[in-house]
């Protein structure tokens, strides 16, 4: 190996001093030729200083609103200058203020505890008017989720408990799927859960945060073989394709369902797994050059890094 090559970042370490997920460098490496790194005799990236340099001012003129496809050929000179023109004129995103989910979970917790799915669906509905929609997702929705398992493991409720508030849970989620209407030009999101994985409510979960997102979002539900999520997204034409994994958290299957889509995937497009056992299959997403999500907000981070 040579010296130069021997003094290389890795790309975690890339992503680290950039900001920049592994993925998002990837992408921009493979796709619009931003850098390029040497290869160990392994076929490990390393990014020079240059590199990392580069790569630092493409995600602040990506930060401040422009696309990477129009600011990936630029010399770092006209990229310096262009994010210097922006820093004056370009307001920083603050997020809206939001309320309290913490009354509506306690609300929603009660109404399961008392069989009253009328309430339930009540109780969400409140807090649709009263937060941001991912705020009710991720801080109602999933919590109360995962206390019912909770209560159920404990002995506190029964599997009726549990099956009335899914149901009830999984049509709210649907409605608020389909209360968005993208524009005809947004890009295509693929959701399902692979072969033998049940559990859906996860992948309605994600389509909706998607959708609020202003992604075209394909639905296909629950247990679908590679093949068809494959076939799906080459009709659709679709920039990702998103997995929701849940449970059980130990299905050899699903490593070889993941192999076989990337494969059937073509090359840019992108592949996210996430789920409350997402992170039991982390080998084999890394190997895949898939991405592994934990929550909801990090789900849209990476979707928006697939718009861009």
């Amino acid at each position: 190996m040579d010296e130069a090559v021997d003094r290389g970042h890795s790309i975690k370490i890339v992503a680290q001093r950039t900001g920049l997920s592994s993925h998002v460098i990837r992408v921009w490496e493979r796709r619009y030729k931003a850098v390029t790194p040497k290869r160990t005799t392994t076929n490990r990236r390393l990014y020079s200083d240059d590199d990392v340099n580069r790569l630092r001012l493409l995600a602040e003129a990506t930060e401040n609103g422009h696309t990477i496809s129009n600011i990936a050929d630029l010399s770092d000179e006209k990229l310096r200058t262009l994010i210097q023109d922006d820093r004056p004129t370009i307001p920083r995103y603050q997020p809206p203020p939001g309320g309290d989910p913490k009354p509506h979970l306690k609300a929603a917790i009660l109404a399961t505890r008392e069989l009253d799915a009328d309430a339930l669906h009540t109780a969400l509905e409140r807090a649709s008017l009263e937060l941001t929609q991912l705020v009710v997702l991720e801080d109602v929705i999933v919590p109360l989720m995962h206390r019912i398992g909770e209560l159920w493991h404990d002995g506190e409720l029964r599997m009726l408990h549990e099956h009335t508030a899914y149901a009830v849970v999984s049509f709210f989620v649907s409605s608020l799927k389909t209360a968005y209407a993208p524009t005809k030009h947004a890009p295509t999101v693929v959701i399902a859960t692979p072969a033998g994985q049940l559990h859906e409510l996860g992948a309605l979960i994600t389509a909706a945060t998607a959708a609020s997102d202003g992604w075209q979002t394909a639905y296909l539900g629950a247990s679908l073989p590679a093949e068809e999520i494959a076939r799906t997204a080459e009709l659709q034409g679709a920039a990702v394709v998103a997995l929701s994994v849940v449970y059980p958290a130990d299905d050899p299957t699903v490593d070889e369902e993941l192999r076989r889509l990337r494969r059937l995937l073509p090359e840019n497009t992108g592949l996210i797994v996430g789920g409350q056992s997402a992170s039991a299959y982390c080998d084999v997403v890394r190997e895949i050059d898939a991405d592994v999500v934990s929550d909801l907000r990090s789900l849209r981070d990476h979707l928006a890094e697939y718009r861009q």
